[in-house]
This record gives structure tokens, C-alpha cells and sequence, in this order.
């Protein structure tokens, strides 16, 4: 695979560091420029044939990488002479791409990524674009992206748009792989910007645009604020750790009565209502290292009281409300089964023996393959001892809360490792061991 990495943008937001002498992408990050971590990323990768598009200054990028040779890659150049945003220098390398779909970068971006489980994704989908997309802990002032269960693109959501409803946190972090053939809807040489003139048109007619998400570390850099904050991430190897190539260790939450108050069966987002302790819970998590990924039976589905829909909803409501405290959850996982059956107005489709109903495993090796899980480094949280077996089944360390049903429910003669007085006191608990 070929990568593009657009390299013309001014940085005006940078001014203070290149002081107009060096362009956006050689600012220095660590003492090295944005560029060069890049390009280390994509070798490392075995990306090794990679164009630069260069705009103002570009010559300073050249005579710092010229050909590539001293860092084990083979480098082209392309020099707008004129700015061309962010897809319109496609007309013109069409005709210089080689291979079947290319990595997309752009020059102010910090990512260490594994590379080949994004392009196989982008294969196994028979994808057009795949747009690397994350949560973030500020999604109310972020582009999002509209996902159907597959995870095909339904459409964007500009930060920019009044929003009135809940929604899914989930990013776009510019960073593509196209098919060659997308650059021919590029046919003029003018401006073009890839997400409003070719990505929401090809969403619109209904093409292959996927959405590959993972936790893994792609930052934007583009002020001094937060070049700042990825070079302590850089040296404290945070960085290097979310790549997917390495094990990474987790926190399983159970969701009613673990994050959200128990009310019962909650089958309508007006149930839903979080732990006063949960934002700040998750807030930790996500500062640890931990992935934290939500594993719930909701077995709602099943009893007809509610669709996949609702369910979705409901979730949207919680990613929306812990989006606003700052925080947010890798994933949310959940089985719609229920294998009893004789209760009035249930659904025949999800009245089934299944492998993803806790205290199955299903969905915990899901994630396993999804993101390179080791278990014996992760947790599990809930309040029954449905939760609790569980984790014991899938080779965890448990901790039960004293919320919701705390493990009142005696479904399963199983002691947790720990117990805590809610979520917040559970993942404290974890990360002092």
C-alpha cells in the first residue's frame, strides 16, 4: 500500500513555533518534526512508498527528507501552486498511484497505528474509504459520524449542526484509506475538500464507506497546546502502548445498576439515568491505560418490550451525557437474547440459545479479537453474580458493587475479588492495585 500525506497547509495556529520559516508539518514534536514521526510510523508499518503533497514552504520538507533513503522509505513530491484543500491534489495523482487503495494522511497528525488490521478491515469490507474513527472526550463540539450496525457511514454530523437528540460518540480522526479510483471524482485541478465534495455524495448514493474504529493514538497537533500534550504522551510511552500490535488491558463494566441507576427492565431512554459516580469512574479509565467497554445482557429485545433501536437509543443517551462530562466509553457490547421462553408479545427471533449472553463469553472474545485484549490483565465490574461469573469465565479479576442488585440476585455461588460501594470506588480499587 501507498500513503499520500497532505503537507501544504500554512499553520497559522502554529505561528509561535515555525514563526513562517518551516511549514505546519516540520514543526518539532520531541526534536522531531511532526513529518518524521509520521514517516517512522508508515516504515515501521512497511509502508514504504509514500508521496508528500507540499504547499508553502515545501522545499524546507525536501531538503530535509529528499528521496527518503535515510529513513528506509521512497518519497515523491507534489507542489500545489496553489491551495487545493484537501482532496482537489487527486486530480493530478491518479496517474501516480500504483496500488489498488492508498493510506490518506494529514501533516499535523501524531498516530501510532497498526496499519495491516486497518487494511484488512478495508478488504474484508470491500470497502471505497475507511475513515479511522474513535470517541472522543469532547464529541459536542466534534464532526461526527453516523454508523448503521455493520459500520457503514450513514452520514455526518457537523459540529456546526443544532443537535437535539442523542447521539453516538464517534469521531472522524483524518485518517484514510481510499481507493485509487475515488481520486477520478477529482476531475478538475481546483479546490476540493475530501469530506463534503467526495465522501458525503458517495455516503449519499449509498457506496462502500466504512468506519474502522479503534482506540489507538491519532492526534491532531495542530496548536501549541496540544503539540505539548503529545510529546508528554510520546515520552511517557501512552503513544506507543494504545497500538493494537501490543496487548491491551480493560475494564468490562456492566451497564443497569453498574453505570445507570437500576430501575428494572429499562426498554425506553427516559429510564435511563446515570450513577451520580459514573463520569468520573469512566473519566479514570480513560486516563489509565485501561480500555473501558460496556458488556450488557438486555434481554428487553427478546421480550418484545422494545427493538434493537431502542436499545441503540438508549445508548446514544449514554455516550451523549457522559460526552458532556468529558469522558467516554471504547465500546458497548450487548446481547438482545433471552432463552426462556412463554412471556406475552416476545420476539421468537431473539428467544435463543446463544454465546454472547453473559455469563457467556460471546461478547468478551469478541472484543478480545477486536482490539488485542489480554485478559489476564483486565476487570470486570458489575452488581449480580451473573457479572461476577462472567469475569471468572473469561479468565478476569472481578469486582462487584453494592449498587443496583449488589449481588442480591445469587444467581451464581461465585465470590468477586473485590467489592466496592459503587463504580467510582471499584475503579479506584483497580487502579491501586
Amino acid at each position: 500500500m501507498q500513503a499520500v500525506i497532505m503537507a501544504g497547509g500554512k499553520g497559522t495556529r502554529l505561528l509561535s513555533i515555525t514563526n513562517d520559516e518551516i511549514p505546519k508539518p516540520m514543526a518539532p514534536v520531541n526534536g522531531k518534526p511532526i513529518l518524521q514521526w509520521q514517516i517512522e510510523c508508515l516504515q515501521e508499518n512497511g509502508i514504504h512508498d509514500i508521496t508528500i503533497v507540499t504547499g508553502h514552504l515545501g522545499e524546507k520538507i525536501e531538503e530535509f527528507f529528499g528521496g527518503g533513503e535515510k529513513f528506509g522509505v521512497r518519497i515523491t513530491y507534489f507542489k500545489e501552486q496553489q491551495p487545493l484543500g484537501t482532496a482537489g491534489a487527486f486530480y493530478f495523482l491518479k496517474d501516480q498511484l500504483e496500488s489498488e487503495y492508498f493510506l490518506l494522511i494529514f501533516g499535523d497528525v501524531i498516530f501510532d497505528v497498526d496499519i495491516d488490521r486497518m487494511e484488512r478491515f478495508h478488504r474484508d469490507k470491500k470497502s471505497m474509504a475507511t475513515l479511522f474513527v474513535h470517541p472522543n472526550s469532547h464529541p459536542y463540539d466534534s464532526d461526527l459520524v453516523i454508523l448503521d450496525p455493520s459500520c457503514k457511514i450513514k452520514g455526518f454530523d457537523s459540529k456546526n449542526n443544532k443537535r437535539d437528540d442523542w447521539y453516538s460518540n464517534c469521531v472522524n480522526a483524518g485518517f484514510y484509506i481510499l481507493n485509487r479510483e475515488i481520486c477520478c471524482q477529482v476531475q478538475k485541478s481546483v479546490k476540493t475538500d475530501l469530506e463534503k465534495d467526495i465522501l458525503m455524495p458517495l455516503v449519499e448514493r449509498g457506496g462502500a464507506v466504512y468506519a474502522y474504529r479503534s482506540p489507538e493514538y491519532i492526534k491532531d497537533v495542530g496548536t501549541p497546546e496540544r503539540m505539548h500534550t503529545a510529546a508528554g504522551e510520546i515520552v511517557s510511552g501512552y503513544v506507543a502502548s494504545r497500538n493494537l500490535k501490543k496487548k491491551q488491558k480493560c475494564i468490562f463494566l456492566d451497564r443497569d445498576g453498574t453505570i445507570n441507576r437500576y430501575k428494572g427492565l429499562i426498554y425506553r431512554e427516559d429510564q435511563f439515568e446515570l450513577e451520580d459516580c459514573a463520569p468520573e469512574a469512566i473519566k479514570k479509565i480513560n486516563q489509565s491505560g485501561y480500555l473501558a467497554i460496556v458488556i450488557t445482557n438486555q434481554p428487553v429485545v427478546a421480550r418484545g418490550l422494545c427493538d434493537i433501536s431502542d436499545i441503540e437509543k438508549i445508548h446514544q443517551k449514554m455516550s451523549t451525557l457522559l460526552g458532556k462530562d468529558g469522558v467516554f466509553l471504547d465500546d458497548i457490547m450487548f446481547c438482545p437474547h433471552h432463552p426462556d421462553k412463554g412471556y406475552p408479545g416476545e420476539n421468537p427471533l431473539y428467544k435463543i440459545q446463544c454465546a454472547c449472553r453473559k455469563p457467556k463469553t460471546g461478547l468478551i472474545d469478541a472484543c478480545v479479537e477486536k482490539y488485542n485484549i489480554d485478559l489476564a490483565s483486565s476487570w470486570m465490574i458489575g452488581d449480580t453474580t451473573m457479572d461476577i461469573q462472567t469475569g471468572k469465565n473469561a479468565g478476569m479479576k472481578t469486582v462487584l458493587v453494592r449498587t443496583g442488585e449488589a449481588g442480591n440476585d445469587r444467581k451464581y455461588p461465585v465470590e468477586p475479588d473485590f467489592i466496592g460501594k459503587d463504580l467510582l470506588d471499584a475503579v479506584n480499587l483497580i487502579l491501586q492495585k
